[in-house]
């Protein structure tokens, strides 16, 4: 089951776009409806489920969440899967791009099936950090490395985790992975504007709840949806540490269509249920 956000908190509207053809009447392929990322700040063959995607309409975009910290994000007809970790569910189907952050196990696979065209890793080599600017059309894949603590607790790992950030439907979409301290001034600019932004709410894995608060104050996204929470006691700290700034929806369900024209006017914080694609 999906969540399409209600009228009520419609804030705009968008018309849609009218398919191009070329002079022989063949359509041309669809193109990516142009975000808005940097309005606010300017910064330095395909097996898929057909219940998941194939309905999604071409301004909008389907968020479902997995588990975890692993999110499908399918938009005209692209899935992207974040903190891929081999296993999103009993079907047998294979997404166009996955990211994947090494902080833990639990967010990535040394082993991606081979069947994947784009494996983008989020952490950096010898040959220096990861950087993506992946064009798939309807879809731009795009990377902001952070450093993570290191393994042993006794320093920095310099650029071993990355955001990612998934520019489809007209939406920004960014996904702080495994993000242990707050962005600087360089990278809240590369980052820019987004409208949905998933974050780890463990309070200690990752950041504190009171500091992972004063991140999703600074990016001001119209819809924030928690993730990488465990027994539900720091979800439930988050939610009451932000419900006097942001409206809070409990939506039962694991999945979200949005697009412009449904983004909620008041910052709202939208919980999802993982649930595997099966």
């Amino acid at each position: 089951m999906r969540l399409t956000i209600l009228p009520a908190l419609l804030m705009c509207s968008l018309a849609a776009p009218v398919a191009a053809q070329a002079p022989d009447g063949t359509p041309d392929p669809p193109e990516r409806i142009p975000s808005h990322c940097f309005a606010v700040a300017q910064g330095i063959a395909q097996v898929m489920p057909v219940s998941f995607g194939s309905d999604v309409a071409a301004d909008q975009v389907r968020i479902h969440f997995i588990d975890h910290a692993s999110f499908a994000i399918a938009a005209g007809g692209k899935v992207a899967v974040t903190d891929f970790t081999g296993f999103t569910g009993l079907r047998d189907w294979v997404p166009d791009v996955v990211t994947m952050n090494n902080a833990h196990s639990t967010h990535w696979t040394p082993n991606p099936d081979p069947r994947i065209p784009h494996v983008l890793q989020g952490w950096a080599t010898e040959a220096g950090p990861a950087q993506h600017e992946l064009d798939l059309g309807v879809m731009l894949v795009r990377n902001v490395p952070t450093d993570v603590r290191s393994r042993w607790g006794d320093g920095a790992r310099e650029d071993g985790n990355s955001i990612f950030v998934f520019e489809a439907g007209g939406l920004c979409i960014g996904h702080l992975g495994h993000l242990h301290h707050p962005p600087d001034e360089a990278q809240y600019a590369s980052i820019g504007r987004l409208d949905v932004v998933m974050v780890p709410v463990d309070g200690g894995y990752t950041m504190a709840v009171s500091e992972m608060a004063e991140v999703v104050r600074r990016l001001r996204s119209s819809i924030v949806i928690p993730m990488h929470w465990f027994s539900g006691a720091s979800l439930r700290v988050f939610l009451d540490n932000m419900q006097s700034e942001f409206e809070v929806v409990e939506t039962g369900l694991p999945s979200l269509d949005v697009s412009l024209r449904n983004l909620p006017g008041r910052p709202t914080i939208m919980v999802l249920l993982p649930e595997r694609i099966n």
